[in-house]
């Protein structure tokens, strides 16, 4: 039995990405450095991963181009314990509510355990984020639902929006300041529906381009090129340049600049590929011309 990926994590704030790893009760992490290289050549077909830490008991083989790595059933099992899901409402913890920024004009509101810190907001890809207030998940919750409304901001964006804007990045400045604004709109809901329960947390834009590497803007030219799926056999290296979320970026010499969601790698069993492999698995372009490092 080889090695499953179970994705990327972001688990400090100063160490950057790590590749999560299963072999049946085994785990490990593999910490990703920029300026390495990184290969892969996934092996048989794509098992479901599981949910809540057990092993799906069909072993059942899931899609490709899956981002749940799940099947229908463990799916089902995994959301029926999730807080994003409403499904928990009398978990104890204390929870913080959060102003999530990924590109101009493109902010959500959203909430997260407190013990967690602020590794949610990294494993969505979030440039930048500011606190807003701290405490029970109910009141948490209630928070979001108003700020959302006031603010006129979701509390959810798909990723492949996402993924676009960071291809235009503005200086932090300007990206501080766009959280700042609505900050401030936050907090003069005083008396206005801001739950009693919830305390206030102040101000501070944390900005995480230059942990995702994607502040600098001389990455190779050309289009860039996103996989959509492995296949048994398929190869994907290169020199990884830039991460965000749960995507890595890697420098495929002649193959270009391609992109990898580690969610399309959850579930595969994968080896070591060498530097120079390239890339062998399905890709479709999703940007070209004068490349600035982090396009994803």
């Amino acid at each position: 039995m080889g090695w499953q990926c179970t994705g990327l994590r972001w688990p400090d704030e100063q160490g950057g990405p790590v590749l999560g790893w299963r072999r049946g009760r085994q785990t490990r992490g593999s910490a990703l450095a920029y300026g390495t290289e990184l290969g892969f050549r996934a092996s048989g077909e794509r098992a479901c991963v599981g949910a809540r830490g057990n092993a799906c008991p069909l072993a059942a083989v899931v899609p490709a181009r899956s981002t749940g790595a799940r099947c229908a059933e463990c799916a089902r099992l995994d959301r029926a314990h999730s807080v994003a899901a409403d499904t928990i409402p009398d978990d104890p913890r204390t929870y913080r509510v959060y102003l999530a920024w990924f590109g101009a004009g493109m902010v959500k509101v959203g909430i997260t355990a407190e013990e967690r810190g602020a590794a949610r907001l990294r494993e969505q890809g979030a440039v930048v984020f500011s606190w807003l207030g701290r405490g029970p998940l109910m009141a948490a919750r209630r928070a979001e639902e108003v700020l959302r409304a006031a603010l006129g901001v979701p509390d959810r964006i798909p990723y492949a929006r996402k993924r676009a804007v960071r291809a235009d990045l503005p200086d932090p400045g300007a990206r501080a300041a766009e959280v700042a604004e609505l900050y401030g709109k936050a907090a003069a809901l005083d008396g206005r529906g801001w739950p009693e329960a919830l305390e206030r947390l102040p101000f501070e834009a944390v900005d995480h381009a230059g942990l995702f590497g994607i502040e600098a803007a001389d990455g190779p030219g050309g289009p860039v090129r996103a996989v959509t799926g492995l296949v048994d056999g398929g190869v994907v290296a290169g020199r990884l340049v830039a991460a965000a979320g749960p995507d890595l970026q890697l420098d495929a010499g002649g193959d270009g600049v391609v992109v990898v969601d580690t969610r399309l790698m959850t579930g595969w069993e994968l080896a070591a590929a060498g530097a120079g492999a390239g890339v062998s698995v399905p890709t479709v372009v999703v940007g070209g011309g004068a490349l600035q490092t982090g396009l994803f």
